[in-house]
């Protein structure tokens, strides 16, 4: 079963931008990064297809689950799998619904998790290019160049968001993000493909496969 965790942090990551940097260098403030994420933001609502393989220690085999990501404006945010199940977990207004199909849905609050808050707040940040109030709760390190190969990591600098994730790395090319892998701070790893990398997931996906897919030709 995936995790509750997951389901709140990758829906707020849907369109995540790129930047541009020619060093493996965190991005000062003033950093051209900075206005190519500003330059990068998406106009709500917007919504992109993944497929998500996760690599999980206590199995041997990673969970795959595919569907559509969804900014819909402000704190809105939703991710809808269709396969293998039906599901969808939003948060809106400071609340997470999650529904099952054939299940009743299950609701809580975003004060329950103080530190998915701070993660809600960086991402919508992200999102809609405010590159600044995204440096607050991310230490931002990237690599590669805006018309070429790129990848952005990301580090919070909160601690207690840092017991759940250690990093982010998202893997694009020009204004197009590819890929996005979430290493969580108890060793497991979520890898999700983005847009039409989606359709591409092998049916017996390894981390090597992915890496290769992530980082191929466009």
């Amino acid at each position: 079963m995936i995790s509750g965790k997951t389901h709140l942090l990758l829906p707020s990551l849907l369109l995540t931008l790129c930047a541009s940097a020619s060093a493996s260098e965190p991005a000062p403030a003033s950093s051209p990064a900075h206005a190519l994420i500003a330059a990068l933001g998406q106009p709500a609502p917007a919504h992109t297809a993944f497929a998500e393989a996760r690599f999980l220690q206590v199995l041997q085999q990673p969970l795959v689950v595919s569907g559509e990501l969804s900014w819909l404006g402000g704190d809105q945010l939703q991710r809808r799998v269709d396969q293998p199940q039906r599901e969808t977990s939003t948060i809106a207004d400071g609340e997470v619904t999650q529904q099952r199909e054939g299940r009743s849905a299950r609701h809580f609050s975003l004060k329950r998790a103080p530190q998915l808050q701070v993660l809600l707040d960086s991402f919508v940040a992200l999102l809609s290019g405010d590159a600044a109030r995204l440096q607050k709760s991310f230490e931002i390190t990237q690599t590669g160049k805006a018309d070429g190969a790129w990848t952005l990591t990301l580090v919070p600098r909160d601690a207690r968001v840092a017991k759940t994730v250690a990093s982010i790395r998202i893997d694009g090319v020009g204004k197009q993000s590819r890929c996005m892998h979430m290493q969580e701070a108890d060793g497991d790893l979520a890898v999700d493909l983005l847009g039409p990398l989606a359709a591409k997931m092998p049916a017996d996906p390894t981390r090597e496969a992915l890496q290769a897919l992530c980082q191929g030709a466009p």
